[in-house]
């Protein structure tokens, strides 16, 4: 079976580098109208490079701006629904680790509203219209870190990414009925932007050695791999698969 998404309308936040680069790239290769959003313009226009793509800047920690990019893209759409909703949007916001009593509140807040404020505003735009057409896809970008302690002993990343495996559960039992699924991907490690280089170079080789050796495959993988899963949940061999977390991290 080939996977296609023509004539399918996708949208993909975080879409200026890493994960939802690839994630972009890989739906308007298969086909689909793909509208993407990051904070920066000069990152989305390389992701828009390869064609394909529409591109709009858009802070999503302001819900009311998201929203409106979801209405935006439903009216370029002729009215349609969003197809398939990627809440790819997160990281670190800049931020190392510390201890919790050093942690002030807009730390802790700005990585919830980019991570977790965002896709819930997001869901909540777009869902109306998946019900209406009877039927859409949406995929969360959690992590490892949503599921154990996180690597980057970031408290409020650790916690964001708890945040959205539990949203995609959740809304996964509450859309099932009207033909929504609702599933989320977990890369492991994979060095994708400065906050992971960072990250990776602090390890220093023994520690690099190290997690390559908790890896089943002794690899670090690629934005392209989490493309892959992404495309898996949201295309047609995925119909019946809703509420679940694909861990894509070569095995630990």
């Amino acid at each position: 079976m080939q996977i296609r998404f023509d004539a399918k309308t996708v949208a993909v936040t975080g879409a200026g580098h890493g994960f939802g680069r690839a994630i972009a790239r890989r739906f308007a290769a298969l086909g689909a109208r793909v509208f993407a959003t990051d904070v920066t313009a000069a990152t989305l226009a390389e992701t828009a490079a390869t064609g394909g793509i529409t591109t709009q800047v858009v802070d999503l920690r302001d819900r009311a701006a998201g929203a409106a990019w979801i209405a935006g893209i439903e009216r370029a759409a002729g009215a349609r629904a969003i197809d398939v909703l990627v809440n790819n949007a997160g990281g670190v916001a800049g931020q190392t680790n510390r201890p919790i009593e050093d942690v002030p509140d807009a730390d802790w807040d700005v990585i919830f509203d980019i991570g977790v404020n965002a896709a819930f505003a997001l869901c909540r735009a777009a869902v109306p219209g998946m019900k209406q057409r009877g039927g859409g896809r949406i995929v969360n970008i959690s992590s490892g870190a949503g599921l154990q302690a996180s690597l980057t002993g970031i408290q409020a990343y650790c916690a964001a990414k708890h945040a959205v495996v539990g949203l995609t559960r959740q809304l996964a039992h509450e859309l099932g009925s009207f033909g929504i699924t609702v599933n989320s991907v977990a890369p492991g490690f994979i060095r994708t932007n400065e906050a992971t280089e960072r990250q990776w170079d602090s390890y220093g080789p023994a520690g690099q050695r190290a997690l390559l050796d908790r890896i089943a495959m002794k690899r670090l993988g690629s934005a392209e791999d989490i493309a892959d899963a992404v495309v898996f949940f949201a295309s047609d061999l995925a119909g019946f698969v809703n509420g679940q977390i694909l861990s894509v991290d070569g095995g630990r």
